[in-house]
């Protein structure tokens, strides 16, 4: 099954200093149509504004995967980690039994990345953050694992779910087939440009989600950048 979330049956909001879409619906108000799949629960695709962010504030037992889209985002937490993940590259946070962090943009141009929440496979455990740089190029036309809780997943990050996290840059024209194995939802959202997804065709903005379909084709209709999560 296919669904289709197209950018104005999204929630989310202006607040000013931040400017979020929402994948999934993150309130009972939300849209119900746009629900959880399987572990995967959260995306949202923010924009924060120049000297902006989140403040610290505190999560447990959740796995936040973070993919930098454009600019840097300034990384603090509790366990005294202190980092700066750019374009293109991708954090990794295991909440586990409670961690308090911030995320702030301390660049000059507007920072916009996708935030990925996904239960992990069990609570608890020793709180973890790192973060990671997955080249463009080393993505050309090709599905690679930025973020991975299965094993035989390489440099992925790790995360403590039955997930993995993929990302590719495809050239005008060029197609990737994926086939979906034991984790049996999947979605998929453009980071630039536009791409069809089993003949349906998805704009920045947009996503689709997919559960017990096989096969993904992906065909980019234009220079384009995504990020797939398949979860459990």
């Amino acid at each position: 099954m296919l669904q289709v979330r197209s950018s104005p049956t999204l929630d989310g909001g202006d607040f000013g200093w931040l400017k979020a879409k929402h994948h999934f619906a993150v309130t009972r108000e939300g849209n119900p149509a746009n629900g959880p799949l399987g572990a995967l629960v959260v995306w949202n695709d923010d924009e924060i504004a120049p000297g902006t962010g989140f403040d610290l504030h505190g999560h447990a037992d959740m796995e936040i995967v973070s993919y930098v889209r454009q600019g840097a985002v300034t990384h603090r937490d509790s366990l005294g980690n202190i980092g700066h993940t750019s374009a293109g590259d991708v954090q990794a946070i295991s909440a586990g039994t409670g961690i308090r962090h911030s995320e702030h943009n301390l660049g000059a141009e507007p920072l916009r990345l996708f935030q990925i929440w996904i239960r992990p496979r069990a609570n608890g455990g020793t709180p973890q953050w790192e973060t990671g740089r997955f080249p463009k190029a080393d993505r050309a036309n090709q599905l690679v694992v930025l973020a991975s809780g299965l094993p035989g997943d390489g440099d992925a990050l790790p995360i403590r779910a039955d997930a993995r996290v993929f990302g590719a840059t495809l050239l005008a024209g060029a197609r990737v087939d994926h086939a979906l194995g034991a984790l049996r939802h999947a979605y998929i959202a453009p980071a630039r440009g536009a791409v069809e997804v089993n003949g349906h065709r998805l704009a920045v903005g947009d996503g689709i989600a997919a559960t017990d379909e096989r096969r993904l084709t992906i065909l980019a209709r234009e220079d384009s950048e995504l990020i797939l999560v398949e979860a459990a």
